[in-house]
C-alpha cells in the first residue's frame, strides 16, 4: 500500500518555527526577524535559511538544532536542511530598536520606575567571607525554581563568579547590544569575560563607575525576575556607584560568626542610611562545621549573623531579618571550582539546604505592582 502523506505547508513551518527561541535573546527567531525564507521541495524536503545576529555567532550550532528539531516534527517533512545568513547593518539596528526602542544613549531597565525587576546587591564588610559564593550559589538557585536571573559580577578588581558559575562563553555584541553568557539558567556578565586570561584590572573610580554602568544599561538582560550583584568588599566607589545608578536596589549583607567580621559588616550594612537603600538581610556564611559524630564545632565563633542583623535593625529603625546560617563545607569550595554550584549538585547537604531556603526566601517575595496593568473597571 502506498503511501499518501501530504507534503508540508510553509505556513505549518513557519507555525513551528515559532517555538525555536534564540538562546540568547530568549525570543522566537520568527519575532526577531532572523526566519530568511522557507521552502518546500519535492517529497517534504524543507530548507529554512536563518539570520544570525552576527558573523561568528557563538550559538551557531544551538540554533541550527533547534531548527532542525522543530521543522522535523512537522507533518510531512522527510528531511530539513538549515541554511545560514549573516544579519546587515540596517537588520542589526532594527533589531535593537525593537528591542530596547528608539533612544540612542541606553538606559538601565532596572531603574526605571515600571521596573518589577528585584535587585539585590551582595555586600559584604570586608573579603574572604564567601560573598561571590553565596551570591552564585543563591542565583543557580532561584534560576533551577523557574525564575529569570541574572548575575552581574560587580568586584571588577576581585572578579570570580564566571569560574564558579561555569561561565566558559563571551558575551556577543549586536550593534550597540551585548547578549550576555548563560550558565544553568543564569545570565551573567563579568569585566573577566573582557580581559585577556587573567590580566589584572587597573582602574580608578570613574572607570569602575562607567563599567557597572555599561553593565546595566548595554547589556540585554531581557524581564528578569531577579538581578543580583556581586559588589566588592567595603563601602568604596562600586557601593556609591549602585546606589546611584539603581536606587531601588536592594543590600543583601553576608558576614561570618566571627566579631571582628560582625562589626565590619554593620558598616557595609550602615552604608543603606547614607544611600536611603532597604536592606533585604544578612546571611551568616561559615556559621559551623558539622563533625562525623554530629556535633558542631564552631570553627569561626558565633552569633556574628545575628549581631549584625540586631545593630542594624537598630540603626535603621525597621527589622533586618537574619535569613538563614550556611555551614562551613568543603564540598561548597569544591563545587565553585568546578563551576557546578553546591544547590545544583548537592542540593540536600546542610549547606545546599540552607542556600536554597534563603533562596527562596528572597525569591518569592512580591514584586510589586509598579508598571503591571490591572484588570479593574469602576463599579
Amino acid at each position: 500500500m502506498t503511501s499518501t502523506q501530504s507534503a508540508p505547508t510553509e505556513e505549518a513551518v513557519r507555525q513551528a518555527l515559532t517555538k525555536v527561541e534564540d538562546p540568547e535573546i530568549r525570543k522566537p527567531i520568527t519575532d526577531l526577524g532572523m526566519v530568511k525564507s522557507v521552502s518546500i521541495g519535492d517529497g517534504g524536503a524543507v530548507t529554512v535559511e536563518v539570520y544570525l545576529t552576527v558573523q561568528g555567532c557563538p550559538m551557531r550550532e544551538t540554533i541550527t538544532q533547534r531548527v532542525n528539531d522543530a521543522v522535523a516534527a512537522v507533518d510531512g517533512v522527510t528531511s530539513v536542511q538549515v541554511e545560514l545568513d549573516v544579519m546587515s547593518d540596517e537588520q542589526r539596528t532594527e533589531l535593537r530598536r525593537s528591542l530596547r526602542g528608539d533612544a540612542e544613549e541606553p538606559r538601565i531597565p532596572f531603574a526605571e520606575p515600571g521596573s518589577m525587576t528585584r535587585v539585590y546587591c551582595v555586600a559584604s564588610g570586608k573579603g574572604g567571607v564567601g560573598k561571590s559564593s553565596v551570591t552564585v550559589n543563591l542565583a543557580a538557585s532561584m534560576a533551577a525554581r523557574g525564575l529569570s536571573v541574572g548575575v552581574v559580577d560587580a568586584d571588577i578588581y576581585g572578579h570570580s563568579v564566571p569560574r564558579m558559575l561555569g561561565a566558559g562563553g563571551k558575551p556577543t555584541q549586536v550593534e550597540k547590544m551585548i547578549m550576555p553568557p548563560q550558565s544553568h539558567g543564569v545570565k551573567v556578565i563579568s569585566i573577566g569575560m573582557f580581559t585577556p586570561g587573567n590580566t589584572p584590572v587597573v582602574w580608578r573610580g570613574p572607570m569602575l563607575h562607567r563599567a557597572l554602568q555599561q553593565f546595566l544599561a548595554d547589556v540585554f538582560w531581557g524581564d528578569l525576575d531577579v538581578l543580583l550583584l556581586d559588589l566588592p568588599p567595603g563601602t568604596g566607589d562600586v557601593a556609591l556607584s549602585t546606589a546611584q545608578l539603581i536606587p531601588n536596589a536592594e543590600i543583601l549583607v553576608v558576614t561570618t560568626p566571627q566579631q571582628a567580621a560582625a562589626e565590619v559588616a554593620e558598616r557595609a550594612g550602615a552604608i543603606a542610611m547614607q544611600t536611603r537603600q532597604r536592606l533585604a538581610g544578612v546571611v551568616e556564611n561559615m556559621s559551623w562545621m558539622e563533625m562525623p559524630d554530629g556535633q558542631r564545632m564552631d570553627v569561626f565563633g558565633s552569633g556574628g549573623g545575628q549581631i549584625v542583623a540586631d545593630s542594624l535593625t537598630r540603626s535603621l529603625g525597621a527589622e533586618v531579618p537574619l535569613l538563614g546560617q550556611i555551614p562551613l563545607d568543603p564540598r561548597l569550595r569544591e563545587c565553585g571550582d568546578a563551576g557546578e554550584p553546591l544547590v545544583l549538585q548537592e542540593p540536600d547537604s546542610p549547606a545546599g539546604a540552607a542556600l536554597n531556603d534563603i533562596a527562596k526566601r528572597l525569591g518569592t517575595r512580591a514584586r510589586g505592582l509598579a508598571g503591571k496593568l490591572l484588570s479593574v473597571s469602576p463599579a
